[in-house]
């Protein structure tokens, strides 16, 4: 490691820990940030889950107190989030390099753009989850059942890429009639940490993370998620949404022309 691309994880993983800590989508900067440091697509995205745990425990563990109500669904969620996690890892480790780093583009695209869209997509989420609800306001049969499939196809993607994942989570809760934004949260930081997880360990169990970089990684996106979180009610959200998609875009643009002209 050059002190240049210390200095270029450090930064890309503060930013990114920052922008978790206030509306999510740092995978879109922490990861080309890896990628510029000189690790491959594939041990890039691995060594990215790998930084990016402690902020997830982290955030799972703020919203502890949301979810002692709401063990049942956590246990619901948690196997397919396992499950799905496992094999989205297994593909991305047994993967070729080279095939991965011409779709990876296309992933930073497609999570910019879902980030972009994130109010549209929640509010459309929140009107299909009325007919998932019993009249108390219970999740119905076929929302768990919707749930369960949809949890396992999310975390399947979390476990091969990831970036947008949060957003897709909320997204789907919203459509099997949650509301209460909280305890949407802290399901959902808890699932996160779950895929993350279990991904991880498969890919430790693959030699695909670079231990080093990542330490870097983790300190970089620890340090950026309690300096941000700390001023969350300072930063206008506007500003913080508009860096995360011109920064996903360019990243696209980048990674395009890294992936078919290098």
């Amino acid at each position: 490691m050059d002190i240049t691309s210390v200095l270029v994880v450090l930064v890309a993983t503060f930013c990114a820990g920052g922008v978790n800590a206030l509306a999510g989508g740092g995978t879109a900067i922490s990861f080309p940030g890896f990628v510029w440091a000189g690790l491959p697509a594939t041990v890039a995205n691995a060594t990215n889950a790998f930084a990016l745990i402690p902020g997830s425990l982290g955030g799972a563990y703020t919203f502890r107190e949301e979810l002692k109500p709401q063990l049942r669904r956590l246990a619901t969620f948690l196997i397919p989030a396992i499950l799905g996690s496992l094999a989205g890892a297994t593909v991305l480790a047994t993967s070729n390099g080279d095939t991965f780093k011409k779709i990876v583009p296309f992933l930073v695209l497609m999570a910019t753009i879902v980030f972009a869209f994130s109010k549209p997509i929640n509010a459309w989420a929140r009107t299909l989850g009325k007919n998932n609800t019993t009249p108390s306001g219970e999740i119905s049969r076929s929302g768990y059942g919707i749930g369960v499939l949809v949890q396992f196809c999310i975390a399947f993607y979390g476990g091969y890429f990831g970036a947008g994942m949060g957003i897709l989570m909320l997204s789907l809760m919203g459509i099997i009639g949650m509301t209460d934004l909280r305890k949407m949260n802290a399901l959902k930081n808890v699932l996160a940490a779950a895929i993350n997880t279990t991904a991880v360990i498969r890919f430790f169990a693959a030699n695909s993370i670079n231990v080093a970089y990542g330490l870097v990684g983790a300190v970089g996106a620890l340090a950026g998620g309690y300096l941000m979180g700390r001023m969350a009610k300072r930063i206008p959200q506007p500003y913080v949404r508009g860096f995360v998609i011109v920064f996903g875009c360019v990243a696209t643009v980048w990674l395009l022309y890294r992936a078919f002209t290098a």
